[in-house]
């Protein structure tokens, strides 16, 4: 049967409790869980050679953070390079900034790690820098072989909503080569792949994606299969909260059962356009 690569979805890695957080306990015990169960993470040229139909190792998985947190380095980094798991991180590029590389975990004085909430204050206060990632820290966990780094727009801007909403193709295209140039500027390159900020995209900015030369397309969107042959412009990811080793695992096994992954899907899909309907 065809197999399916499971994509999981981080934010933030810190003890600070907070919206899409997991604790670094609990972080920590997601990769004692794979590591222990002889999971494998891909990287994105893996990842999308499966879509095309490469063979992987039967149990992989891929692992992303989206948008670039401070917390990804001191706590996130480390505890991949421990375990020898690899991931991604899609950034905001205006988000992130220059200077010197801050301690992480197994170092001193540990920086700051707010909660969600807090950080996007801070972002809208014109304190990203307190916050975000540095590319120093970028560098770093690149040359490490730990992080890919890919594009998840300039501003993270959901410009379908509000005043601006008439031309939201118009800043989406911007954003789109805004980010591209930043990552070519300071990484070198850029890749194929991209994530939705904020999870939303139309048939519209699909389009735009790919003319910008984006092919791999990171939705949030849990209840779909990776599978040979799947539609790179619709990558099913499933969000990771605040929760333990097993309980991840259990979804990453019900995701990746050629059986009763799918009934599993139309049955969450089914309950949810149920609540939207009534």
């Amino acid at each position: 049967m065809t197999q399916t690569v499971p994509v999981l979805m981080y934010h933030h890695v810190s003890p600070v409790e907070g919206m899409i957080t997991s604790s670094v306990a609990n972080f920590e015990d997601n990769l004692k869980w794979l590591s222990k169960r002889g999971y494998r993470s891909l990287t994105s040229d893996e990842f999308a050679g499966h879509l095309e139909g490469r063979p992987v190792p039967p149990r992989s998985i891929l692992i992303t953070f989206d948008d670039g947190y401070l917390d990804n380095w001191v706590y996130a980094y480390p505890l991949m390079q421990r375990y020898g798991f690899t991931g991604i991180i899609f950034l905001v590029t205006s988000w992130i900034g220059d200077g010197p590389v801050r301690p992480h975990l197994g170092q001193n004085a540990l920086p700051e790690t707010p909660s969600h909430h807090d950080c996007e204050d801070r972002i809208e206060q014109g304190r990203a820098d307190e916050v975000m990632l540095r590319w120093s820290e970028i560098e770093a966990m690149r040359a490490d072989g730990v992080f890919e780094f890919h594009s998840h727009t300039h501003t993270h801007t959901r410009w379908d909503l509000g005043p601006e909403k008439a031309a939201k193709n118009e800043h989406m295209a911007r954003e789109l080569a805004d980010s591209r140039r930043t990552l070519q500027e300071r990484l070198g390159g850029v890749s194929q792949h991209f994530c939705w900020p904020q999870g939303y995209f139309d048939e519209d900015y699909i389009h735009l994606a790919q003319e910008a030369g984006f092919r791999y397309l990171y939705t949030t969107q849990p209840f779909g299969q990776n599978k040979a042959g799947s539609d790179p412009a619709r990558i099913h990811r499933i969000a990771v909260r605040n929760t333990t080793g097993n309980s991840v695992g259990r979804r990453i096994v019900v995701a990746a059962h050629p059986l009763i992954g799918p009934v599993f899907n139309r049955f969450k899909l089914w309950k949810r356009n149920r609540r939207r309907a009534a």
